[in-house]
């Protein structure tokens, strides 16, 4: 809840949420109460970092309940989908993720040809192989 949110693209932070969600999906999937138990712990901690504003107990409860209810439906289709190819949801989820933080790439790739972008940018999207990122994400 500080000034730092004013540095920090939209993408960034749906993208951190993203992954967040991805995350209560695994740790669903995984059903190590430790890693659910992380899980809240990561979601209330990611919420707290995102606001610029303190929220009210009630608010902060529904952003939670939200964020957990994307992990339910995250995991329940990564099961699907699992079981329809017969990958491994763990598969599936990694997939998942890759694909939060490729939409995060394009979205930056986006905004940089738009504002002219810095060299450490250009350098970024100057890449041979564009798929190298995503394979690597």
């Amino acid at each position: 809840m500080d000034q730092v949110n004013d540095d920090r693209r939209p993408e960034e932070d749906a993208a951190r949420l993203g992954l967040v969600v991805v995350g209560e999906a695994a740790a669903l999937q995984s059903g190590d109460e430790s890693a659910l138990d992380a899980s809240e712990d990561n979601i209330r901690e990611t919420i707290d970092e995102l606001v610029d504003e303190p929220l009210t107990p009630r608010q902060e409860e529904v952003v939670e309940r939200l964020a957990q209810a994307g992990g339910t439906l995250t995991a329940g289709l990564s099961g699907a989908l699992a079981a329809q190819t017969g990958q491994p949801v763990d598969a599936v989820l990694e997939g998942a993720a890759r694909s939060v933080l490729w939409q995060q790439h394009l979205a930056a790739d986006r905004e940089n040809a738009h504002s002219g972008g810095s060299d450490h940018d250009q350098q970024h999207t100057e890449r041979a192989d564009p798929d190298e990122d995503r394979d690597s994400a």
